[in-house]
């Protein structure tokens, strides 16, 4: 009887997926009934558009589908799983890194859904960028890391409460939904996940000029262990102080102690 021949190892197909790409932050969903809980959250209607970012290997992409919006659109940074999902025909697939995706393309003429996995090492200045650009957001249901979701919900007097919180509070109502352990990821990280739903504000209770914000937040949480009067005098702002009372805010406050409102007050007074 002859030896059966053996097939040399590159025709062999590929017969599992490929490891985790660590710099890019990846961490499989493997639990369905998570899956379908982050899903659900997002309440796909059949006139809504849905964007995922980083699809992955396709955890929520099937559920997404099944769910028949009027559009998928897959944002997929790793070469490898933008074909998988294409051949899946889970959705329109767009190679590319979702932070220099155009979120301004997101209007309220043209409002979409977004949902994702986010990768813990862009997490922050990805959901920075979608509050504020994306001014046509309907919905958004992101996992992040756990600590990320404590900012992101911070109450002022809190030791979680920082930029992202007022940031992201000046143009959604963000709510934890539950927590997700590190067995359901392959591989498991070393750190527990929390899912967040994002409800967009009114447009008219938005931030209106988000550069002065940002400017504001920018030098108070650098020095978030001093009083307000000596960040302004630090940065060469003693005109500040004056209009701090007017606000009625204690000069003497440290920035985690300001509400989102009091900071677009006095970012609209200060630029």
């Amino acid at each position: 009887m002859k030896r059966p021949r053996r097939i040399p190892m590159r025709i062999l197909p590929r017969m599992q997926h490929p490891k985790a790409n660590k710099s890019l932050g990846q961490h499989f969903l493997h639990q369905r009934f998570v899956a379908e809980r982050i899903v659900q959250l997002l309440e796909i209607g059949p006139q809504d558009r849905v964007l995922e970012i980083g699809p992955g290997s396709g955890a929520l992409s099937g559920l997404l589908k099944a769910a028949k919006p009027a559009c998928l659109l897959l944002v997929e940074k790793d070469g490898y799983w933008a074909v998988e999902r294409h051949k899946a025909g889970d959705g329109q697939v767009i190679l590319m890194d979702a932070m220099q995706f155009a979120w301004n393309r997101i209007t309220p003429e043209f409002p979409w859904k977004i949902i994702g996995n986010l990768p813990y090492n862009v997490a922050s200045p990805l959901l920075w960028d979608i509050a504020s650009q994306a001014g046509g957001l309907q919905r958004a249901v992101c996992m992040v890391q756990k600590e990320v979701a404590l900012r992101v919900i911070a109450s002022p007097g809190t030791k979680n409460y920082g930029a992202l919180s007022v940031w992201l509070q000046s143009f959604m109502q963000p709510r934890l939904i539950f927590t997700v352990g590190s067995g359901a990821f392959t591989p498991p990280p070393k750190v527990d996940s929390a899912v967040v739903l994002f409800v967009p504000l009114p447009l008219a209770q938005r931030v209106q000029q988000p550069g002065k914000l940002a400017s504001l937040l920018k030098i108070c949480f650098q020095n978030r262990r001093k009083q307000l009067q000596s960040i302004f005098r630090l940065h060469n702002r003693e005109y500040a102080l004056p209009i701090l009372r007017e606000l009625d805010i204690n000069p003497k406050y440290r920035p985690e102690h300001l509400e989102p409102e009091l900071f677009q007050k006095l970012s609209m007074r200060l630029y």
